[in-house]
């Protein structure tokens, strides 16, 4: 088989899993009463997501091996978005000022 004849096969596979961990447990649970230890556990899973992201760049040798500067950037953006998230535990508005002052710190 070539490289195109596994596509399909492995997209609709993917896509099955996909809609099965999202969709059956939002019609599954849709109506139900959750615990209090499942709804505060579920009120985590954007904060990981994003902590998830922003571990990706804060973990970067390279940058420090290019500058001191270069790799501390992203230390200090997140540290300000930490402050920004505590102050008004808004996911969007942590995104914003995240992007909004690593690019004051790159131009700087």
């Amino acid at each position: 088989m070539t490289d195109l004849a596994w596509f399909w096969p492995v997209y609709t596979v993917l896509l099955v899993g996909m809609l099965l961990c999202r969709c059956v447990p939002a019609f599954v649970l849709g109506k139900r009463q959750l615990s209090m230890r499942t709804t505060r556990a579920l009120e985590l899973i954007p904060a990981a997501a994003f902590a998830a992201l922003v571990a990706n760049d804060l973990c970067q040798p390279e940058l420090w091996a290019q500058s001191l500067w270069t790799g501390a950037m992203p230390l200090i953006a997140s540290a300000i978005v930490a402050l920004c998230a505590v102050k008004t535990k808004s996911l969007a508005l942590c995104a914003a000022v995240g992007v909004a002052v690593y690019l004051v710190l790159s131009v700087i």
